[in-house]
């Protein structure tokens, strides 16, 4: 790792890590380490460290909450950071609410409920940060962010600015910053709608439920392992080709919910890797369907 960076990170204060190992930092639990992990906490000094990082063709990598990506078990070659402090915040505004990117999905919807806001009550229990979410537009039970973001404040090319929610190019597990990786989500504003409190928990708390009864919660996953394709669903197609309980090394398909692959214990990168491919080759086989992964690749 440059020198420079290291400086810059000391010279910030900046909590930096060396050498980190990235599986304790995404929900599979598998992949390797990358030379250097650095907590930001102010669009201002992520900016100079993007320039800084640019400037010495270092690649790097905004992480989240690690929800919905793969680390390969050789780990990733450059700097992962992380958003705190005010790029984590959240502020509620009448029927707005501004989350940092590195907010979590939860915080943003306990903030909706705890302001008496509804149209967020699919997102509780998705658990991403806020800039993830937008980044692949998640969703759940009817609903995904595309239903309520209005605007994303967002660093491209040294510069800050405000996206529009039509300028995101959002769409199923979509958007303009899969596209363009050179944009980073600084900030989510979604628009709300005033609703009775109760019956925002209410919902929430079936949602929730609903989760702990139909998805293996108890073993690290990455989410959904495959986007549902056009016409069907991942999880009923791997059923009906017989696939509930595969298994490669020490990653499976989950017994409780097909369209899930778990860590089953000590499951490495490419075993998850093996097992998503035999998964594909048989439902092409036996359906036509071609599944998609889902999760994100750090490569």
């Amino acid at each position: 790792m440059h020198s420079d960076i290291i400086d810059f990170c000391t010279k910030n204060a900046l909590e930096a890590r060396l050498g980190e190992s990235l599986c304790e930092h995404t929900t599979m639990k598998v992949g390797g380490s990358c030379p250097l992990l650095v907590c930001v906490s102010e669009s201002e000094i992520l900016k100079e460290l993007i320039v800084l990082m640019n400037k010495y063709s270092v690649r790097y990598f905004i992480l989240g909450r690690g929800s919905n990506i793969l680390v390969p078990d050789e780990g990733f070659d450059g700097v992962v950071i992380k958003l705190t402090g005010s790029l984590a915040g959240i502020d509620c505004d009448g029927c707005e609410i501004t989350a940092g990117a590195g907010a979590s999905l939860k915080s943003l919807c306990m903030a909706a409920y705890d302001n008496s806001l509804c149209g967020l009550e699919f997102a509780y229990g998705i658990p991403g940060s806020v800039g993830g979410a937008l980044f692949m537009n998640a969703g759940a039970y009817g609903g995904q962010m595309s239903d309520v973001v209005e605007s994303a404040l967002c660093l491209e090319n040294g510069e800050i600015k405000t996206l529009t929610a039509e300028e995101m190019s959002l769409s199923y597990r979509r958007s303009i910053f899969m596209q363009k990786r050179d944009i980073i989500i600084l900030s989510v504003t979604v628009k709300l709608k005033i609703g009775d409190k109760s019956e925002i928990k209410s919902k929430m708390d079936e949602l929730m439920q609903r989760r702990r009864d139909k998805q293996p919660l108890e073993y690290p996953s990455a989410g959904s392992m495959f986007k549902r394709p056009e016409g069907s669903y991942a999880s009923l197609l791997i059923e009906q080709c017989g696939l509930k309980g595969l298994s490669t090394g020490g990653a499976q398909v989950s017994l409780k919910h097909s369209g899930f692959v778990i860590n089953a214990g000590g499951a490495s990168f490419a075993d998850i890797i093996a097992l998503t491919d035999e998964v594909k080759r048989i439902v092409k086989e036996k359906t036509g369907y071609l599944l998609e992964l889902e999760p994100e690749i750090l490569k």
